[in-house]
């Protein structure tokens, strides 16, 4: 079977195990029933995300030219401090500022390579975390706002990490960590803005990855400069393609690129 079209974060959803899907113009396949067989990747061209021109990718499934005029690549979604919605201040759309800024955020704590403090819309839950690899998280916080989920995680960086090594999380080079005694190490830390909204009575999320063989060294699959690969799927963790050679393919990290996908 031949899939074919522009890559987007594949879609998930959370069971034992997790189920993964990727979504072409032509259909979507369920990730989860390629593992152990042989699958092809071709790059054909470039697809931007926001123009739909083919232009090289500069950032986040965007050519360079709309990454700095599209709403959705403002410098508010990768730091939620800088949201200014709550303000009725203008970024580059106020509507779909408003839109995603002005409604429940979770500030949560994920392990996938070691403990970090992160923000996600209520919404993204737990496909966030799912994302991101993590095998267990908790919710710290439910603020109304982003600006104030992106204080909270400013304040809480100077006492947990808020980076993931993505190495250690496809080897699953982990341990299981007492979330709920983290989450309570750093209440204190807390912005006052944010200190009603904390959560004390949840307990943790675990998630299971559908993964046969983790690789022993990762090798990042680069399209630009191998713009044809093949390889046995052993494995699918975060947004991460796990291959029996050891080669890992990032799909969000290759949005906008057009690709025909085959499966022997």
């Amino acid at each position: 079977m031949l899939y074919e079209g522009v890559l987007r974060k594949m879609q998930t959803e959370n069971g034992h195990p997790i189920q993964y899907f990727m979504i072409f113009d032509n259909g979507f396949l369920n990730v989860n029933q390629a593992l152990n067989r042989e699958l092809q990747i071709d790059f054909i061209k470039y697809q931007c995300l926001n123009c739909g021109e083919d232009r090289p990718i500069y950032r986040q499934g965007f050519c360079k030219k709309c990454f700095y005029e599209t709403p959705h690549a403002g410098d508010w979604i990768m730091k939620p401090e800088l949201s200014t919605a709550h303000l009725d201040k203008e970024d580059r759309n106020l509507e779909y500022e408003k839109k995603m800024q002005l409604q429940p955020h979770i500030v949560y704590l994920a392990n996938s390579s070691n403990v970090k403090v992160g923000v996600t819309r209520k919404s993204q839950v737990p496909t966030r975390w799912i994302d991101q690899g993590a095998h267990e998280a908790i919710e710290i916080a439910e603020v109304p706002n982003r600006y104030l989920a992106g204080i909270t995680e400013v304040a809480l960086k100077d006492h947990v990490s808020d980076k993931t090594s993505w190495q250690k999380m496809l080897k699953n080079d982990i341990e299981d960590l007492d979330l709920t005694e983290w989450r309570a190490k750093l209440k204190p830390y807390i912005p006052e803005e944010a200190a009603q909204y904390f959560i004390e009575d949840n307990t943790e999320t675990n998630l299971e990855f559908p993964v046969l063989q983790y690789p022993e060294k990762v090798k990042s699959l680069n399209l630009d400069k191998t713009p044809s690969y093949k390889g046995v799927l052993k494995g699918i963790k975060g947004q991460y393609l796990i291959f029996e050679d050891s080669t890992v393919f990032n799909v969000r990290g290759n949005e906008g690129y057009y690709v025909g996908i085959s499966i022997q």
